[in-house]
């Protein structure tokens, strides 16, 4: 095939029709076209030769002309004969020829044959393929985020290939919601989870199992939740089977939970339709997390709530006969609220806190027998004024263990007396202990750390300075990890001696700056510049 006058035109038409059915820019296909000829050509001038054509926008006409560079042959030795030029064979081109001019000679266009024309084709269709990608990831990847109307194409070992207009996307197995199928040509509705550019092209992720997919319908349903008078702060989902949802209104005139319900749940029930029958809790969000708890076990009626802020963990007290209302089916009804308000929830009956509450007065009461050589009647009036260890007794104001029935100022000596006597005997016992398992004296001398702490910590082979300036805070004060999506937790060498990440924090710190190995400087420079940072934000905030 040649490229002659005839056929000139027809370059520009089938470069705009090409374009026009792949909705992409006509001069992507042209440069795709000027490529596979001016691959054609060195394929029948020779591989080596820099062979370059130029298709005139307006007329079709294609020029093929061949480049040559000149190059300094002190600095470069001449490899490719066919594309470059010493100075001195350059002169019968130019006048007075540099290093790096170009010299440019029109050549014949090309005979195509049936090879060169199948990879003419081939190169085009590469570049057509390249651009209609680039088109559909820059059409989606501001749209992840959002829900999408599409048409099923197929589907292949589980996953549904979606038809969504300008490209394909996917639905995977473990997207869908329970065991719902589709055929080809059903319409369905997505929630794009994520869009990838990959080698093999732009990859559109569709779910319909994400609590974002049940959030953004409501906002469809919702008119006050899209005009952001009310806003979803939670959503927890068991796909297909149960979800609950936590809304807020900024309004007082407005009840959020209404408002979602609609007029005989109609709006709720536009929701449920599209999730395939999924029952929907609507819950108040609250800000006190024991409270929104509360909310979010509903319908179980909840008696006590007990919250540990520092462990992301609550307890929950229900009567005998709403425990299993409360914990749901197979668990169900308790692990949504856990999702929900981001904490793990223990829940017990009444009883069961009965108990429990049993055995620590029964544990407290038998450390003050122990140790203070008390009559059990006598150490149960301690534990039941509040009292909970030695050191309480020891060192509180005598004023509070006058308020004890039938214990005067002599006795509440007596009592602090013995105390103090058993907590420096304990203190004696563990320094003794911890010296014999090598504990140094740079440890024993810190301040802040115990001689039980030291105890613990030289067991656990932290036995100078050094060793406890390596420590992280969590090391000291335990903490909580996420493994494959569960809690687990982590115990701290002096976790037993109610020591906060704070505080755990603050020693290691102060260990280093005794070290040497902090400048307390840099310390107060960087706490500035976070204060700066954040009163930043808060002003920003404000404005």
């Amino acid at each position: 095939m040649a490229i002659t006058s005839a056929n000139q035109l027809e370059l520009l038409q089938t470069a705009e029709a090409v374009a026009r059915e792949k909705m992409i820019d006509p001069a992507l296909v042209i440069e795709a076209m000027e490529e596979s000829l001016a691959r054609a050509a060195k394929s029948r001038y020779g591989a080596e030769m820099d062979i370059r054509v130029s298709i005139d926008r307006k007329t079709g006409k294609a020029t093929f002309t061949r480049v040559r560079t000149v190059i300094d042959p002190d600095e470069e030795e001449l490899e490719n004969y066919q594309a470059q030029l010493t100075p001195e064979q350059a002169k019968q081109y130019l006048d007075d020829p540099k290093p790096g001019d170009v010299i440019v000679d029109e050549v014949p266009p090309v005979d195509m044959g049936r090879i060169a024309a199948q990879s003419a084709k081939q190169v085009i269709l590469q570049k057509v393929r390249e651009a209609e990608r680039d088109r559909q990831y820059e059409e989606f990847k501001d749209r992840a985020g959002t829900i999408i109307n599409g048409q099923v194409k197929r589907e292949e070992y589980g996953n549904v290939i979606v038809d969504v207009g300008a490209g394909e996307a996917v639905l995977r197995r473990n997207e869908k919601i329970g065991r719902e199928s589709y055929r080809p040509n059903d319409r369905i509705r997505c929630y794009i989870k994520d869009v990838r550019r990959e080698t093999r092209g732009p990859q559109i992720f569709l779910s319909r199992t994400a609590p974002e997919f049940m959030a953004e319908l409501f906002k469809m349903e919702v008119p006050e939740i899209y005009d952001g008078i009310i806003e979803i702060k939670a959503v927890a989902r068991d796909p297909g089977s149960r979800a609950k949802i936590a809304v807020i209104s900024y309004d007082n005139s407005i009840d959020p939970v209404g408002a979602c319900v609609g007029m005989r749940g109609s709006r709720v029930q536009a929701v449920v339709n599209e999730l395939q029958g999924e029952k929907i809790d609507i819950i108040p969000w609250n800000e006190d997390a024991p409270t929104f708890l509360v909310n979010a076990l509903q319908p179980a009626e909840v008696t006590k709530v007990v919250l540990d802020e520092e462990a992301e963990r609550i307890e929950v007290v229900v009567p005998e006969e709403q425990l299993s209302l409360a914990i749901g089916r197979r668990g169900q009804n308790v692990r949504l609220a856990s999702q929900l308000t981001g904490l793990d929830i223990d829940i017990m009956t009444e009883e069961e806190e009965s108990a429990r509450r049993q055995a620590e007065f029964e544990e407290r009461t038998k450390l003050f027998v122990d140790s203070l050589d008390l009559d059990e009647f006598f150490a149960q009036l301690l534990v039941s004024e509040g009292f909970t260890n030695l050191e309480e007794v020891a060192y509180v104001e005598l004023d509070e263990l006058l308020v004890i029935d039938g214990v005067d100022e002599d006795t509440a000596n007596e009592l602090q007396a013995r105390a103090r006597d058993y907590i420096d005997a304990q203190n004696k016992k563990a320094l003794e202990h911890a010296q014999e398992l090598g504990a140094e004296a740079s440890l024993i001398e810190f301040e802040g750390l115990t001689p039980q702490m030291v105890e613990a910590l030289a067991e656990d082979d932290v036995k100078t300075l050094e060793d406890f300036a390596t420590c992280a805070d969590w090391e000291l004060a335990g903490g909580w990890t996420t493994v494959d999506g569960e809690r687990v937790k982590d115990d701290g060498i002096l976790e037993k001696f109610d020591v906060s990440l704070e505080e755990a924090q603050h020693l290691v710190m102060t260990a280093r700056i005794q070290l040497g190995w902090v400048d307390p400087s840099d310390l107060e420079a960087d706490e500035a510049e976070e204060e700066g940072v954040e009163g930043e934000a808060t002003e920003e905030a404000e404005a």
